[in-house]
């Protein structure tokens, strides 16, 4: 939310304010509710979520997140911006069909991989397009950044925890 947040407060057009405002309605609703559902339907407690440290991959992620807000560019921001949601629909848009019957796969997959995201996701393309080359050297560290910690964050889902 603080990233999203951040790319709200330093839109630097009103049209792209009013899409950002309600992509944060999305995220702190429907994705809100979808990541409770997911939880209480793995057996994962708020005690456990409170209670269990974040992976560094994800600690590493959060910080970047903070670390662009703080900048106030939009710039920044959506470099990271950028990594986080396209890769969440490549992703979603190659899940085999039919959808798994697992709930909480097939929701994340349908949350992802629908037109108004794939809509959103362009949107934020064209726009890291439009605003990035004035500032491609900032773009660039934090998109390969933003990379790198996200490819951790994948791979450490795949490591064994017994």
């Amino acid at each position: 939310m603080t990233l999203l947040g951040a790319v709200l407060a330093s839109a630097d057009t009103f049209e792209a304010r009013l899409r950002f405002g309600r992509f944060v309605g999305m995220v702190s609703s429907e994705e809100n509710t979808y990541f409770l559902r997911a939880f209480q339907a793995l057996g994962v407690t708020e005690e456990r979520r409170a209670a269990d440290p974040d992976a560094p991959p994800t600690a590493g992620f959060k910080a970047i997140m903070r670390e662009a807000a703080e900048t106030s560019s939009y710039a920044a921001v959506l470099s990271v911006l950028v990594v986080a949601e396209w890769l969440y629909l490549d992703w979603a848009s190659r899940a085999p069909k039919p959808l798994p019957n697992n709930v909480v796969h097939a929701e994340w997959i349908t949350l992802h991989d629908n037109p108004g995201f794939r809509g959103f996701v362009d949107f934020l393309r064209a726009e890291l397009d439009r605003v990035g080359p004035a500032h491609a050297d900032l773009c660039r560290d934090f998109f390969r950044r933003a990379v790198v910690l996200e490819l951790s964050f994948f791979e450490a889902a795949y490591v064994d925890r017994n």
